[in-house]
């Protein structure tokens, strides 16, 4: 998706705090300072709210920005098995605290108490953005979107805690922060009666005035406007989508009012979400700073299962089943909710194969994760397949092989019932007649597993597969019979 404006953030090795500097707050304050040495010029030029107002801001606070906050409520990776001065034990499958240790370390739900790794460049594009807002007190608008799964919501949670701690470490007023989740929403416009709620105490509204109506009252009257900045932080953006869009442009249009103190961040899993209602943003002179977030690559998302379980110190998967665990993700969704879910699936295939065998079984192998996989990436085609009389999965079957054996795109109904009829006689099992067989293949081109042609004859009738030939092979993998079938038929 093209972005209006570079989001790149890369950090100068200069920029890189020394052990010193983290140890001499006060220093790093001045650096923090706008328009003292060490800054950009530019930053101090930023005048404009939506105008990139992150370009040129320092990146001393690198170190804080990637720090968990102590007071998080959110689960933690640290448990009682790492306790101060005693020896860690080995890792021991068949102990229950460890089994347990190990789920919730690889649980999406689990929030590392440490830094949030492979998304450096990101949070800081995010931290900047908000830092320079702040420091202007100019309100600004930032939009970010990604596939699922790719961090967006949790990086930015750290960004807010990083923000709070930086303002307080520069004796500035905390800003205030209102997350929103609009899948929570009963209607789209209740987003702004959310909004207006944090302004409730200052300002008593009328009801025959809308929420919206109020907020740009109140966000254009000097002296009903909010001093401290606020950060709203608006998750699941996509369900906001309106036939004209209007809550969309009325929510981002609330950053140009006059004495607006909003930095409005809007998630959303839509890549194209952008293209479709940043143009009348940006003649409405609204248009916000946009960040991607990439899908992982194999290698960040091996990173980041190895972060979360380092701190436990156990070896719990082997090498290469958590590579392939990695390339099997990426090259689907690169989704690190599915990686995480994948691996939890793999220890409990582990856990169930310690309760039924007596044999030591240590890490999470090959086969453990092969097994998870199959059932994370088993396509829905595979149970239709498995719930057909068993005729049909012969007709299926047979089908499979005239197209991956002989390389054909497509055959007769004639050639489709001669490779029936062998596979019949080779497993011993009674073949239909033609005529029920013909309707056989009615019902699959019905259901969607194959497509029929027409002609004044049956058997010169066209068929093509229309679903996987792999899905055929997964769907029977573990049947002998059916495996016996898949080999019976060449050109």
């Amino acid at each position: 998706m093209p972005t209006l404006r570079s989001a790149t953030a890369s950090a100068s090795p200069a920029a890189t705090p020394s052990p010193a500097a983290t140890s001499t707050p006060r220093s790093v304050k001045r650096r923090l300072t706008p328009g003292r040495a060490g800054e950009s010029p530019a930053a101090s030029r930023h005048t404009s709210p939506h105008r990139s107002p992150h370009a040129g801001a320092g990146t001393a606070c690198t170190h804080k920005l990637l720090s968990a906050s102590p007071k998080s409520s959110r689960k933690r990776l640290y448990g009682d098995l790492v306790a101060a001065g005693k020896p860690l034990p080995k890792w021991n499958p068949r102990d229950p605290a460890q089994m347990r240790a190990v789920k919730e370390a690889l649980h999406v739900a689990t929030v590392p108490s440490c830094e949030l790794v492979c998304r450096d460049r990101e949070q800081r594009c995010v931290f900047d953005f908000c830092k320079a807002c702040v420091e202007q007190e100019k309100a600004g608008s930032l939009y970010i979107c990604g596939c699922p799964g790719t961090g967006k919501t949790l990086s930015v949670n750290k960004v807010e805690e990083s923000l709070a701690r930086w303002a307080d470490e520069m004796g500035m007023e905390t800003p205030d922060s209102l997350a929103i989740n609009c899948t929570n929403l009963s209607n789209t416009s209740e987003i702004f009666s959310k909004i207006l709620g944090q302004f409730q105490n200052r300002k008593k509204g009328s009801s025959e005035v809308s929420p919206l109506q109020q907020l740009q009252g109140i966000f254009s009257n000097k002296e009903t406007a909010p001093k401290r900045m606020m950060l709203v932080i608006v998750d699941e953006m996509d369900y906001l989508i309106t036939r004209d869009r209007a809550v969309l442009h009325d929510l981002f249009m609330l950053t140009t009012c006059p004495y607006s103190r909003c930095i409005l961040i809007g998630i959303a899993n839509a890549i194209d979400l952008a293209d479709r209602f940043l143009p009348k943003l940006e003649s409405l002179n609204c248009k916000p700073l946009v960040v991607t977030f990439r899908a992982y690559s194999k290698d960040q998302i091996s990173d980041i299962i190895k972060h979360r379980l380092k701190v436990l110190e156990y070896d719990v998967f082997e090498p290469l089943a958590l590579e392939f665990c990695a390339r099997k993700v990426a090259a689907a969704t690169g989704d690190m909710r599915k990686a995480l879910g994948v691996c939890r699936s793999a220890v409990e295939v582990l856990e169930a194969r310690l309760q039924v065998s007596d044999e030591e079984l240590g890490t999470v192998t090959f086969d453990h994760m092969d097994i998870a996989l199959s059932k994370a990436f088993k396509s829905p085609v595979v149970d239709s397949i498995l719930c057909l009389p068993q005729h049909q999965q012969m007709v299926l079957c047979a089908l499979a092989n005239t197209f991956q054996h002989c390389k054909k795109k497509a055959t007769t109904l004639g050639e489709l019932n001669k490779s029936y009829i062998e596979i019949c006689r080779s497993t011993q099992v009674p073949a239909v007649g033609m005529l029920e067989f013909s309707n056989m293949c009615v019902v699959l081109s019905d259901q969607g597993f194959m497509k029929l042609g027409q002609s004044k004859e049956d058997k010169l009738r066209r068929v093509t597969l229309q679903i996987d030939i792999s899905d055929i092979g997964f769907a029977f993998k573990d049947n002998r019979f059916f495996q016996k079938c898949l080999e019976k038929t060449r050109c």
